[in-house]
């Protein structure tokens, strides 16, 4: 089940908020905790025990964390038996298909026939819940939050239906004190309801038209191609991209707040960076914080010298590349980034930083563009020919060839209002700002009231949209 689908809307949503209002207080975690394992195993029944199963054996490592502080030699393997059991988990679900892949093809170039091997499936959410396990153990182990009082209180913090399926990546020291008490207000209703109209829109307005170019453009053969559609291609999926991924965060954040807990940013208007190193500052919020504290620092961060820190970028960009999808063009991805926040680095002191801003917001786009190909493309050969076609030395003469039957009027307006919303704050922020305020106050009162007019507009367009297509794709659910 998806936040953008009626199931939800009509069905999922309303009712659940009416049960977890109606219970008191007291059983308002366990009724939170009932619905959000409903909602996962919706879609993955079959992985539910295999979820239960590894938060209490997270759990049950908390607890010996806990409680064995003046034995430091024993929290350190008790972390261990952790973090392995996750990642292996992890390993086996998401990268056991690459990695037989990748042996039997090494086997066939040495003419040995290779593996047979019965398919893995890929569990909903994975890659993000098997974080903030993480999360919580380091967390424990250095103190920075007590385990949990019981399983169902530490259950609750991984299977949360909100953030469960794609993020935003809730570091547990986050919410740990909100988990067990919270203050339900009418205005952090009212500011969630809103959050989670306008992310809606985002997916289900804008996101799901500019999928329909995107992947009738990448859908194609590279050689068919002409520069220009494969531009179009890129700039439909970079914006399809970001409302898809930033409105379901925004849908989460919005939800969060109905029941009472505040998650934190995951975007921040990415594409008006005017380098990669500010772009990771406003991408991806919570994956960047987490890179951050849970590898980056533990491999050195910048205390090692100049060299060690250049290694430990690469490293961790990498990884996060790798950590979107078990394939070589991810790996590529995050490799591309890595290479271009080291040279921030490296190129800090000179005059490139003297730039105007809109020159410099530009450069940036379009090398981040560049990287997109990566990401989307099927695999490198595809990306590599894609490229050619941007550049105009490979695919097609004509340079709209591969465009017809993916572009319309449609899709320009909305691809228009699209680069409207992403670059219109560097220059006119306070036109965009008036969703921004995590709670709304109600004196406001004009504010209040075109906010909730604006929010129903969207609300019921987003749900007409959705009843008269059955395109509604959803990019993290492969992730």
């Amino acid at each position: 089940m998806v936040f953008s689908s009626l199931t939800f809307l009509l069905a999922f949503l309303p009712l659940t908020l009416l049960l977890y209002y109606l219970s008191p207080r007291t059983v308002r975690n366990a009724m939170a905790l009932a619905v959000s394992l409903l909602f996962y195993a919706w879609g993955a029944p079959r992985f539910v025990l295999v979820l239960l199963g590894s938060s209490f054996l997270d759990f049950v490592v908390g607890q010996r964390l806990d409680h064995s502080a003046a034995y430091p030699r024993s929290r350190r393997l008790w972390l261990a038996v952790g973090l392995v059991a996750n990642v292996g988990l992890l390993l086996y679900f998401k990268y056991a298909n690459f990695l037989v892949e990748q042996c039997n093809g090494l086997l066939a170039l040495l003419g040995i026939s290779g593996m047979s091997w019965a398919a893995v499936i890929l569990p909903i959410g994975i890659s993000f819940f098997t974080f903030q396990k993480i999360s919580y153990l380091v967390d424990v182990y250095r103190g920075v939050a007590p385990a949990a009082q019981g399983f169902c209180d530490y259950l609750l913090y991984v299977v949360l239906y909100p953030q469960l399926i794609a993020g935003p990546i809730v570091r547990y020291h986050d919410v740990a004190m909100q988990l067990r008490d919270r203050d339900h207000t009418a205005e952090r209703f009212y500011a969630g309801v809103i959050r989670f109209c306008v992310g809606l829109a985002k997916k289900v307005l804008v996101a799901n038209v500019l999928a329909e170019t995107a992947d009738g453009i990448f859908g194609q053969k590279a050689g068919v191609l002409g520069c220009g559609a494969a531009w179009v291609g890129i700039l439909a999926y970079a914006f399809q991209l970001y409302f898809d991924f930033s409105g379901y965060s925004d849908m989460a954040i919005g939800l969060g707040r109905m029941l009472g807990i505040e998650f934190l940013e995951n975007f921040n208007r990415p594409y008006i960076s005017s380098s990669f190193t500010e772009f990771w500052r406003r991408w991806h919020i919570s994956l960047s914080n987490f890179m951050r504290e849970y590898l980056y620092v533990p491999l050195g961060g910048n205390r090692k010298g100049v060299a060690r820190t250049y290694v430990n970028l690469w490293l961790v960009f990498l990884v996060s590349g790798f950590w979107h999808g078990a394939a070589w063009n991810f790996v590529a991805w995050g490799a591309y980034h890595g290479l271009f926040l080291c040279l921030d680095k490296l190129l800090s002191g000179t005059g490139l930083g003297r730039m105007p801003r809109w020159l410099s917001i530009s450069g940036t786009f379009i090398l981040v563009l560049f990287g997109w190909v990566f990401f989307r493309s099927p695999d490198l050969v595809y990306a590599f020919q894609f490229l050619g076609c941007m550049s105009g030395t490979r695919g097609a003469d004509p340079v709209l060839a591969g465009l017809q039957g993916c572009f319309d009027a449609r899709h320009l307006v909305i691809m228009i209002l699209a680069a409207g919303i992403c670059f219109g704050p560097a220059w006119r922020p306070a036109l965009f700002s008036w969703c921004d305020e995590p709670v709304v106050v109600p004196s406001r009162r004009a504010r209040f009231l075109v906010q909730g007019s604006v929010a129903l507009i969207l609300l019921v367009l987003s749900i007409v949209a959705l009843a008269t297509s059955n395109f509604n794709p959803f990019i993290y659910f492969r992730f």
